[in-house]
């Protein structure tokens, strides 16, 4: 099998027999890296998942659009004076989802 057809697989949502069963919304490097910073947190504002995590503004706008639409980030836009603050924090099915990934990835690199 080719990595096109192992990238066609997850983008159905289909793994491949050799995957280790994990959360395709976690799985991409880029949100896996997101979630990963926020878990070690109680919530972090943009800027701080920028340097976390390496991502450009908008990779990471997108990223974190996707999450939430998972349910796994909660987005709060606020003003600190008259700065634009955009504070991201894990939701408790994220927080699950993310512990759900880490075992199933250690299970699998443990076989």
């Amino acid at each position: 099998m080719t990595r096109d057809a192992d990238a066609a697989r997850s983008e159905q949502g289909e793994r491949a027999p050799w995957a280790p069963p994990v959360d395709p919304v976690i799985h991409a490097p880029a949100r896996l890296a997101i979630v990963a910073a926020l878990a070690a947190v109680d919530e972090a504002d943009f800027r701080y998942l920028l340097y976390a995590t390496g991502l450009t503004k908008g990779n990471l706008s997108a990223h974190l659009r996707k999450l939430e639409e998972a349910g796994y980030v909660h987005i709060t836009k606020t003003f600190r004076g008259r700065i634009p603050l955009t504070l991201c924090r894990l939701t408790s099915k994220g927080r699950q989802a993310f512990q759900r990934y880490r075992e199933a990835m250690l299970a699998y690199l443990q076989r």
